[in-house]
């Protein structure tokens, strides 16, 4: 018996869960869990459904659209790990965090590659058996420079692309070559401090939360749909190196919490939001 998850999102109307079920039923295949959500400002149906059974995948989807609205979308997904490639800058902790849980299979993942500006994070990369690539961008454009990252990624076809602490700014060429399907982690409960050095600006400020925001990456700065988000307080006691420090462990429970929640195929992507089935 093999595991699945039918994936469906349509316009909504009366009797979806029912007419979707039946079909199931009558090939003998067993629900062991569903999910579904009408977004209701939009009418639209969400359901995720994880079941197990031997499939003709090309049947039962003729007879799902069938009995489904018209634009209906409609994937079968058999459980796997999906293959990745991580880009990062200069911090270790997001990446090192990734590399402990691939190690241990605890992220639905195999991590193909790691790709980076800088050589920094080489040496702990393949301390795992994972190749890392050194991508300088010293003296290129930034076109320049993300062609050479892009025919590198291109080696491995990766489902997603992860940043993981990668700080520089993707060009809306590059990101439309993987629609939703960047994933990154952002040093703020966005919106919030932009720029440079936001542990500084949020202690100038006298923040008493601290956070961070793993979303899909768009053609615009940080604004792409969100995945998971957390904060945790801070006081006057902790200076900036503190607050960096706390800032640190909060974005890589978050990145990873992100990861396994779009590598279990837990999220969709519904205009500029999510829609996530935990």
């Amino acid at each position: 018996m093999e595991n699945y998850l039918l994936l469906i999102d349509c316009p909504d109307e009366k009797g979806l869960v029912h007419k979707i079920t039946g079909i199931l039923y009558r090939y003998e295949l067993n629900v062991i869990r569903n999910d579904e959500f009408v977004e209701k400002e939009i009418n639209h149906f969400f359901m995720r459904t994880e079941f197990t059974g031997n499939i003709n995948e090309l049947l039962i989807l003729n007879e799902l659209y069938a009995i489904l609205p018209k634009n209906a979308s409609v994937k079968f997904v058999k459980k796997h790990k999906k293959n990745v490639v991580i880009l990062v800058t200069k911090e270790h902790h997001c990446l090192g965090e990734l590399l402990l849980r691939h190690q241990f299979n605890e992220l639905n993942v195999n991590i193909l590659a790691v790709i980076g500006n800088y050589d920094i994070l080489a040496d702990l990369t393949q301390k795992f058996g994972i190749p890392y690539h050194h991508i300088s961008h010293e003296n290129k454009s930034r076109e320049d420079h993300e062609l050479e990252v892009l025919r590198k990624i291109q080696d491995y076809n990766p489902e997603f692309l992860v940043l993981a602490k990668y700080m520089r700014v993707l060009t809306p060429a590059f990101v439309n070559y993987f629609p939703n399907r960047i994933i990154n982690i952002h040093h703020s409960f966005l919106p919030a401090f932009i720029g440079a050095n936001p542990y500084r600006q949020a202690y100038e400020r006298g923040v008493k939360i601290i956070g961070a925001t793993a979303h899909f990456v768009s053609n615009h700065l940080d604004e792409g749909p969100i995945i998971s988000q957390s904060v945790i307080p801070v006081d006057h006691t902790q200076n900036a190196n503190d607050m960096t420090q706390a800032g640190r462990d909060v974005e890589k429970i978050v990145l990873a919490r992100s990861l396994k929640l779009v590598f279990d195929d837990c999220v969709f992507v519904c205009g500029n939001k999510t829609i996530i089935f935990d």
